[in-house]
């Protein structure tokens, strides 16, 4: 047998045929085949360079009836380059024509028979490599085949190309399968049909939920297809992400099916979550225990503290260490998450007490899952599906009619409808918090082409608005950046959230946002993960491991960590629960025996001595035998010392019980009480009194000295030296406004003074005492227009102010109109804080007396100008204490002459009443800034 050129490792049996001649140079898809091949029994074919030729001798063999002859096919040369799938690194596709040479040794159809028939084709055959593309979910896979027919016992050989051609489904005698995933049909008359499979490349799906496809091998092992993967997750209070990416929120407190088999393939098997109100007002709800039902085991992954990421696991009702795995069912912590993996059923669970994820192979569970995560099956559109198999107008009604019985919630009753669904949007309007921007900004941006933000965004929102005191928006964050690791895309985001979504570390740990799925142990540093795959959580720090998935401490060095978890190196000695070990290398580990105590006995005599054992510090396994003293057994007793001495006591040397006697303190005494040296002493409170270091001889106590205390008789400007009844001195009090005038001199007036500006007779200083509390004000003298044309030649003077100028005016009189003036506004004691815009009549109005005859008196006409209409405005007043109130104050709008009765107060009415008044003070303030308008 002789084959030069490329041809792939591959051995096959037939009867004796005739080849039919074809040419071949396609790309095609296979995984790889394995490196070397046994087929019929004294045939192997190695893949590789080659260059010996082996030649079987013929055996004896009967009338075709299914393979009983022997064929050696050997390769001089390459073989071809296959690379393997599944993957999603996109690889190159090689086309190598190369030569096939392949001769068959067959019987004829003598029994008797052993001569060969050697027949040679010579033609091409592809190299190939593997690559991914996109397209639809359609799947197509081209066989090409070759007819061999029996030939006579003689050497026939055929030379030129061949044609490929797709291979046509033949009903024949029987069927196998051929290395390297070719096949071999028996068609009819000693006819074999060997059919090499081909694999094209699958077109690459579109996922509805935004995921990428992931590739799956073909039942017959040699080609594959892509899959969209179910995948749901939960967070927040809730959110949802079905398997098909429908999302919506829903606010239930029971317990629910999150998915369940429609069709019962895997006994007792289903995740429900238990979602309970997690805000004051019973509005929203959050997850507080995911279940995971398999077979015999239940587990739950309950939440430690709300909102926290402590979750604790239990098995059946039992606490279990991490990681555990037992009947198929293994649970381990994978960063912040804790991960229930089920191998059989290629699913996992995660949780971390904010959030979950379910992911399910599509080739077991598609179109045969119901529940909140709805239907996997690549459309949304029945996605809320209810329990008997109707489609819900939204899935927030379709959630809870997946309620199952919980004890723990007797309010909950499944199968009853629902008396409406629950809003899941804020009742009034806000402002998102600013951490949800980050969802659409540059920090996630690279994660934008592979999952998109806006669902994971309006959650954030939402749950920033319902809940903003909770930070339930970092939740949102965390499972879009877990969902973006799922896709290969890695987020450092919680160092942008300014220490809102912070996440710590416990000691001895470092956090990382793309931490691996696995930490590598002690035990799995010598196994080769492939998994590229990353989560954020809590890992050691570099330069250091774990020690092991179930021992948390961070090793620098492999050696032994026993139960007090401390990190031990080879060799090392130490001493454990009162055994003496060494950390040796091998299976055991740690060896331990018995510690070795050496002690001293010790004798106790005397009067209050006995025997006691205590805790050796050095050496806490081995304990100390010591003497101590019971002095209740003593019979001397301690004596009474007198105020400024105490009971000095000693004990002699190997003795119990102690010597008494009263020495001094070094103290004075003043009225039964003690002062240490130095510290002041109260005998009077116009003295100064202090402890001295002085000792009286005869009491043999300290001498107390004390001084008059000294008094200031100095005050200030505007301050009076005022006694106080109880006091040893008098004190400065304030008797006079002090006001800094416009020259940054000091102007000092008694209460109810006034006084015009030394610089400017238009500026005016009063000084108010209201309710024992002084009160300086600044007034502005503001002028009426002056126009001197209009006045009579010479009457121009000055007003009594010295401020403004008046005259005697050409014309009669001045008509009754409104004056505007600024000033400041005093009220009890509080003034406005700059001036204020006041207004009043001014004007002439008809008056006059005249002489009635029939009356015998004179007859008085009086017309003031008085306001016509006014407003009330409001002022802000800044008061001593620095506290402020609101002001009402009168604002004249328009003035007329209006008629009033003529009257002549009596002058002792007038006196009295100005005498009664509490603010006379003020009142003569203000008629001396009214004299503007004189």
């Amino acid at each position: 047998t002789t084959t030069s050129g490329p041809t792939p490792s591959r051995s096959t049996s037939t009867t004796p045929v005739t080849e039919t001649p074809y040419h071949e140079s396609t790309t095609i898809r296979t995984p790889s085949p394995p490196s070397t091949t046994t087929s019929s029994p004294g045939t192997t074919t190695t893949s590789g360079p080659s260059s010996t030729t082996e030649t079987l001798p013929p055996i004896t063999t009967t009338p075709f009836t299914g393979i009983t002859s022997t064929t050696k096919t050997t390769t001089s040369g390459p073989t071809p380059s296959v690379s393997t799938p599944p993957t999603t690194t996109a690889g190159t596709e090689i086309s190598t024509p190369g030569t096939t040479s392949s001769t068959v040794t067959t019987p004829t159809t003598s029994p008797a028979s052993t001569s060969p028939v050697s027949t040679t084709t010579s033609g091409t055959t592809p190299t190939e490599s593997f690559t991914t593309t996109s397209g639809t979910t359609s799947v197509n896979a081209t066989t090409t085949s070759t007819t061999f027919t029996t030939l006579p016992p003689s050497s026939t050989t055929t030379s030129g190309p061949t044609a490929t051609s797709t291979a046509v489904t033949t009903t024949g005698s029987d069927s196998w399968w051929l290395c390297n995933c070719t096949k071999a049909i028996c068609i009819e008359d000693n006819i074999v049909q060997v059919i090499p499979v081909i694999c094209n490349p699958p077109p690459k799906p579109t996922c509805s939920n935004g995921l990428s496809p992931v590739p799956v091998i073909d039942e017959d092992g040699c080609c594959w297809h892509w899959e969209c993967d179910c995948y749901c997750t939960g967070w927040g209070d809730p959110h949802y992400m079905t398997f098909d990416g429908l999302y919506y929120s829903f606010q239930g407190n029971c317990t629910y099916v999150l998915v369940e088999e429609i069709i019962k393939n895997v006994d007792s098997f289903g995740v429900y979550i238990d979602n309970y109100h997690c805000d004051a007002r019973d509005v929203v709800s959050c997850p507080r225990t995911l279940i995971v039902r398999h077979e015999t085991q239940e587990i739950r992954l309950r939440t430690a503290q709300p909102n926290t990421l402590q979750v604790e696991v239990t098995v059946n009702n039992q606490l279990v260490a991490l990681p555990y795995k037992k009947f198929g069912v293994s649970i381990y912590e994978s960063g912040i998450n804790r991960v229930v993996e089920i191998p059989e059923l290629k699913m996992n669970v995660t949780y971390n007490g904010l959030s979950f994820s379910i992911r399910m192979p599509y080739s077991l569970f598609g179109n045969n899952t119901q529940g909140q995560c709805g239907t996997c099956n690549n459309n949304t559109a029945d996605d809320c599906m209810l329990p008997n198999g109707k489609i819900a107008d939204n899935c927030e009604t379709m959630a809870d009619h997946w309620q199952v019985v919980d004890p723990s919630k007797p309010q909950c009753s499944p199968g009853l409808v629902p008396t409406g669904s629950p809003s899941t949007t804020p009742t009034q309007p806000c402002k998102e918090s600013s951490i949800c921007e980050l969802l659409l900004g540059s920090v996630f941006k690279p994660c934008h082409a592979f999952v998109q933000p806006e669902k994971y965004y309006a959650a954030c929102v939402f749950d920033s608005c319902v809940l903003p005191n909770l930070d339930l928006e970092c939740s949102s964050l965390q499972i879009y950046a877990a969902t973006c690791a799922d896709q290969g895309v890695c987020i450092d985001w919680r160092k942008h959230t300014s220490g809102v979504c912070s996440h710590e570390c416990p000691s001895g740990k470092e956090y990382r946002a793309c931490g691996p799925i696995k930490e590598m142990t002690c035990k799995s540093r010598e196994q080769n993960d492939t998994s590229t795959k990353q989560v954020e959580g809590c890992f050691c720090p570099n330069g250091t491991m774990l020690y092991d998935s179930g021992v948390d401490v961070c090793v620098k060095t492999c050696g032994c960590v026993g139960v007090d978890m401390i990190p031990r190196e080879f060799g090392e000695k130490f001493t454990v629960d009162c055994q003496d070990c060494i950390c040796l290398e091998g299976e055991h580990g740690i060896v331990c025996e018995p510690h070795v105590c050496d002690q001293k006995k010790v004798t106790c005599d005397g009067e209050g001595l006995y025997e006691v054992i205590e805790v050796n510090p050095k050496d806490p396994c081995c304990p100390l035998f010591t003497c101590k003293c019971n002095t209740t057994s003593c019979t001397t007793k301690a004596p009474k010392c007198s105020l400024g001495f105490e009971v000095h006591s000693y004990i002699p040397s190997g003795q119990c019980c102690p010597v008494y006697q009263c020495v001094p303190k070094g103290v004075c005494v003043h009225e039964n009480a003690e002062f240490l040296p130095n510290s002041s002493v109260f005998v009077d409170k116009c003295q100064n009194c202090v402890c001295t270091n002085d000792v009286n001889v005869s009491t043999q106590l300290n001498i107390i000295s004390c001084q008059h205390v000294p008094c200031n008789t100095y005050c200030q400007p505007g301050y009076e030296l005022k006694p106080v009844k109880g006091e040893c001195c008098g004190k400065c009090v304030q008797t006079k406004c002090i006001i800094r005038t416009a020259d940054n001199s000091e102007l000092i007036l008694s209460p109810g003074d006034f006084k015009n500006d030394p610089q400017n007779n238009c500026t005016i200083y009063s000084c108010v005492d209201v309710h024992n509390q002084l009160i300086a004000s600044t007034s502005e003298i503001t002028c009426p227009a002056f126009n001197e044309e209009s006045c009579k030649p010479g009457t121009i003077s000055f007003l009594p102010n010295g401020c403004c100028k008046t005259c005697a005016p050409l014309d009669s009189s001045t008509p009754c109109s409104v004056r505007h003036r600024t000033d400041f506004i005093v009220y009890n004691g509080c003034r406005s804080v700059d001036r204020v815009d006041l207004t009043e009549c001014e004007g002439t109005c008809g008056t006059f007396s005249l002489y009635s005859a029939e009356a015998n008196s004179l007859d008085h006409s009086c017309s003031c100008c008085r306001e016509t209409s006014t407003t009330e405005k409001h002022v802000v007043l800044k008061c001593p204490g620095g506290h402020s109130v609101s002001h009402k104050y009168i604002y004249v709008e328009s003035c007329s002459c209006q008629d009033t009765a003529c009257s002549r107060p009596q002058s002792n009415d007038l006196q009295n009443n100005e005498e009664n008044d509490e603010a006379s003070a003020l009142s003569r303030v203000k008629r001396a800034i009214s004299l503007t308008s004189k």
